[in-house]
């Protein structure tokens, strides 16, 4: 005779008292109500009446029940942090810090959760994880995948809400805020008490081993399961497992008939859908903080505003610098090419003393504009547009006219001053000094930047952060919704911790993007204390394994706190791939940017090829940092470089629901130049219901041609083996059909990539 402790969450409908349903609410509870009242179906399995007795404990009724056959497994109560239900559940990912800090989704974005889910012994589990948003609600329910059965580790991709590409300033965004903030996943353990049963029955009928009492568990098993409330069965689908049940219990029927009866189409189906879930037992929620759209998912374009519409006069000869009005013209350049960022250098005024000149020389000319990153003067300091630039109000109507193309603002914010910044007078215990009294230039050896005074946040840090808090609610006003913060990390994390908490409390949509090309430890802490996207180190991988090397961990879990935004050239970076390599290398670097990461950007000049260093650095001659450029934009069509910019963000944006920062796979070629990844979601996390898959292969040998094998695991990809995948190059419109092993040539005088979408 079987013997069972029970509690108020108890899902055996025989031993449930209403005293012990009536003290619980949760969903185990109400399905014991249910099942309670399912009649006896059989003499075999019901024949007598349980005998329960009741023992007092100082906190719980606990019923002891003695009937024939089995007992379900309870879901036994967690009172305590750490305590184990009935099924264990343990090592819920992603969870960095111990929950501290949740990791980041942008609304709609596909995700995986993982989870280690066992019970005793060689009985069968099945998991489920349950989004609920900030409010409580349950917003998806899916189950979970058992990825590896040796380590009990399970999985499942979901989504928090569903993507949208609402602005700031759109009327609809209002419903889009109303969802973000901090949403929990739920792991679910259960016994699959129908999976273990046909398990043993299936090899007992097969050698006819205690045939009829395998044959009777198996209908008390779905009679039972008709009446769980939890299962949420219509009435069609209870009365289809209760006929089954009666077929089992036909004895005028084989063994192989009756079995059938629990193995149909139907039940297997249901199996699927809404198991019998014994045992039930959750892990503690895991937060993820669900971040508005373009957090993610973001297109950057970079210009100078001062270089667009710069003109050489005729009669002097000497360059005159565009405006915030003539900079309309950038910004019609990045609505043509499809990218919805703009980023903007510093637009304060620029300091005279120790003013740089061309090519980062010490002593400026008198024409000489100086870098952007000097900021302060006479005029004023962060919080004023150069006068050379124009007004505030020309600002103003600049975002304006960003915002009716469809475009975003991000402003940087260099947290530096020059040494005419107003700062320097009314706080001058901001700034550090040396022995002799005199402020230290800022430096990082043997570089030096004797236009800057950095800022010292030892002897004042609260009156720092209230400043430029105040600044950035400035610039929020006028149209502001991203800031591009440089050298975040030369500044203390804590700073911008409170920073950022403070703007993102009345300003919960803006976005934070940080310059910080250091150590690990310190990209990460940025990025856990608010800053939304980070650049990184993707300029300066360059061959098959350490991209792919790359790919994998800004995809992977990483990708839950610091989002990689990959940038082929900066006025900072110029590589050696970029100089050597003409436009196949241009092109082949902005196939990997725009699919190897959700976000991606481009400092503008690209698209004309500029690719000349200076010599000995990493970084353009003439750099944009230290003079204006002028640019002939009607040549930029030979190059064919805009185009593919285009062609590319257009792909984005047809298939957006590929894009996420963990759902990438590299595949496996056979050529060393030749780099292949994949990206996938499956059906039930898109809006429109079918799969969404992207293969992107790419020659990374700009000069040469190249032949590869590609080997795709088609299921994994929900993609049927018998029936093949039929793919078309959105680069190109050609159509193909992919098998397990594919044949690929790409040479650079005619494609440097394929970017491949799997028809459904």
């Amino acid at each position: 005779m079987s013997q069972l402790t029970a509690n108020e969450n108890d899902t055996n409908a025989a031993t449930v008292t209403e005293q012990t349903a009536a003290e619980g609410a949760t969903p185990a509870a109400e399905e014991t109500k249910s099942a309670k009242t399912t009649k006896p179906k059989t003499k075999t399995t019901r024949t007598r009446k349980p005998r329960a007795t009741k023992a007092k404990t100082a906190a719980k009724t606990i019923v002891v029940v003695t009937e024939p056959g089995e007992v379900p497994a309870p879901s036994l109560p967690v009172d305590e942090p750490g305590q184990f239900g009935r099924i264990n559940i343990m090592d819920v990912t992603p969870n960095a810090e111990r929950g501290v800090y949740p990791a980041r989704v942008e609304l709609g974005e596909p995700f995986k959760v993982t989870a280690q889910v066992f019970i005793e012994g060689r009985t069968k589990v099945g998991a489920t994880a349950v989004v609920r948003n900030a409010r409580g609600k349950e917003m998806q329910r899916l189950p979970m995948t058992c990825t590896n059965p040796g380590l009990d580790r399970w999985a499942v991709d979901l989504t928090c809400g569903e993507r949208s590409d609402v602005k700031p300033w759109e009327p609809g965004f209002a419903a889009v805020k109303r969802q973000l903030g901090l949403w929990t996943v739920t792991v679910e353990g259960w016994e699959d008490t129908y999976k273990s049963w046909l398990h043993d029955a299936t090899i007992k009928v097969e050698v006819n081993d205690d045939v009829e009492n395998a044959l009777a568990s198996g209908a008390q098993l779905l009679d039972r399961w008709a009446g769980t409330a939890d299962a949420h069965l219509p009435a069609h689908q209870r009365k289809m497992l209760r006929d089954a049940a009666k077929v089992m219990e036909d004895k005028t029927l084989t063994p192989a008939e009756r079995l059938a009866a629990a193995t149909s189409d139907a039940v297997t189906e249901l199996h699927e859908t809404n198991p019998l879930r014994d045992g039930l037992s959750e892990s503690a929620p895991v937060t993820f903080k669900v971040e508005r759209p373009k957090s993610s998912f973001a297109a950057w374009y970079q210009f100078f505003p001062r270089s667009e519409g710069a003109y050489i006069d005729q009669e002097t000869h000497k360059i005159v610098q565009g405006n915030l009005k003539t900079a309309v013209a950038g910004l019609e350049r990045a609505k043509a090419e499809g990218f919805d960022i703009v980023y903007l250098p510093p637009i304060f005024p620029i300091g005279v003393t120790n003013r740089k000149g061309k090519n980062n020389t010490l002593v400026a000319g008198p024409d000489d504009p100086g870098s952007p990153f000097g900021i302060g003067s006479a005029e004023g300091g962060h919080d004023t547009v150069d006068p050379l630039l124009g007004t505030m109000d020309d600002f103003k109507a600049l975002c304006a006219k960003a915002h009716e193309l469809g475009l975003e603002i991000a402003l940087d914010f260099a947290l530096q001053c020059s040494p005419d910044h107003p700062w320097v007078k009314a706080h001058p215990n901001w700034f550090r000094t040396k022995p002799d009294g005199t402020i230290a230039f800022a430096e990082n050896p043997p570089k030096k930047y004797q236009d800057i005074y950095p800022i010292d946040f030892n002897a004042d840090m609260p009156g720092i952060e209230k400043e430029v808090e105040r600044i950035m609610n400035l610039w929020i006003d006028a149209g502001v919704t991203i800031f591009r913060v440089d050298n975040p990390h030369t500044k203390p994390v804590r700073f911008w911790q409170d920073v950022i908490a403070a703007v993102t409390k009345k300003h919960p949509e803006v976005l934070f993007l940080a310059e910080a090309f250091t150590r690990p430890g310190m990209m990460r802490a940025l990025s856990y204390v608010g800053f939304t996207q980070s650049h990184c180190y993707f300029p300066w991988r360059n061959t098959k394994e350490e991209l792919a090397e790359y790919f994998a961990e800004t995809n992977g879990d990483e990708g839950y706190y610091q989002h990689n935004t990959f940038w082929p050239t900066t006025p900072d970076i110029l590589t050696a791939y970029v100089r050597d390599n003409g436009i196949a290398g241009h092109a082949v670097r902005a196939v990997l940017a725009a699919m190897g990461s959700p976000s991606w950007g481009i400092y503008n000049g690209f698209e004309l090829i500029e690719n000349n260093q200076r010599p000995g650095f990493e970084e353009q001659i003439d750099n944009e940092k230290y003079e204006v450029k002028v640019r002939d934009w009607s040549v930029a069509e030979k190059y064919g470089i805009a185009k593919l910019l285009t062609s590319l963000n257009e792909i984005r944006r047809e298939h957006v629901d590929a894009f996420s920062y963990h759902n990438l796979t590299v595949l496996e070629s056979s050529d060393p130049n030749i780099l292949a990844f994949a990206r996938h979601t499956p059906a039930e996390l898109t809006k429109s219901g079918k799969a969404e898959t992207l293969i992107v292969v790419v020659n990374l040998d700009c000069h040469n041609a190249h032949q590869s094998t590609v080997h795709l695991e088609m299921p994994e990809f929900g993609i049927d083996p018998a029936k093949g995948a039929h793919v078309r190059d959105e680069l190109t419109g050609r159509e193909f059909d992919w098998g397990w092993d594919n044949f690929v040539s790409l040479a650079p005088w005619a494609d440097v990539a394929h970017v491949f979408h799997v028809e459904n």
